[in-house]
């Protein structure tokens, strides 16, 4: 019977490449190189996402609303993030390069989330500083 280690290690897709590593605490864990960069888009994509709507919160008015799904989407942003450190925490063999417009589609969405995340805060900072003029 597998340990929860070994359980942990396990790649169950015969077609998925899957490269193992020790992750901070010293676990291993399981690194799959079809999967990692459409993990880093789905986060990045829905932390881009809520920065928007935050945005339009902040244009309704409500400065609190706002800033809260800025936070909630910096944590989508490191789940992407993290996903992006899996990904690099082994080295790329030849068996990879057929990943790498995925990999390199998937840093443009990471780092155009986080462009985004610096110019959503700048408006929602001037759309609360026009809201106290008004008052």
């Amino acid at each position: 019977m597998a340990t929860t280690a070994e359980n942990e290690t396990m790649d169950t897709s015969a077609n998925s490449p899957a490269d193992t590593s020790a992750t901070a605490d010293g676990t291993a864990e399981t690194i799959n190189m079809e999967m990692l960069p459409f993990q880093i888009i789905a986060n990045v994509g829905t932390a881009r996402s809520m920065y928007v709507e935050a945005v339009e919160e902040a244009e309704r008015g409500n400065i609190e609303g706002a800033r809260a799904m800025i936070t909630e989407g910096e944590q989508c942003f490191v789940e992407g993030h993290d996903a992006h450190l899996k990904l690099f925490s082994r080295e790329l063999g030849p068996d990879d390069v057929k990943y790498l417009p995925l990999i390199i589609h998937a840093e443009d969405q990471l780092m155009s989330a986080e462009t985004m995340k610096i110019v959503c805060e700048k408006f929602i900072d001037m759309q609360e500083e026009l809201q106290s003029l008004k008052a």
